[in-house]
């Protein structure tokens, strides 16, 4: 059990880490107009849940991009054959597959 500074629960990711995370995920999500936005999102919520640590346990991460990516164009053309009411679900549906994917280390 790893205890930092006597606290149980923290996250140990740093100031330049994100911002360069996050650079990187708009910069390959801008340049491919979008259509890796799953491998951005999936990287940069990979590094948050990989930095936490709750009650003395570190937090793991195991979805990939390529399985986000199914979903996400399934997620899509629900949403264009409802026109847009699905839309509603989506975050819904990414929040249960982030669940799904994260785990104690």
């Amino acid at each position: 059990m790893e205890v930092k500074y006597g606290r149980s629960s923290f996250f140990d990711g740093g100031l330049l880490q994100f911002i360069g995370w996050s650079i990187l995920g708009i910069l390959i999500t801008f340049f491919t107009l979008g259509i890796c936005y799953p491998w951005a999102l999936t990287m940069l919520y990979g590094w948050k849940i990989n930095h936490t640590v709750i009650d003395g346990k570190r937090m793991s991460f195991h979805g990939s991009a390529i399985g986000l990516f199914g979903n996400w164009i399934k997620w899509l053309l629900l949403t264009i054959v409802t026109l847009g009411i699905y839309s509603f679900w989506v975050n819904v549906k990414l929040e249960d597959w982030k669940a799904k994917n994260t785990s104690f280390a």
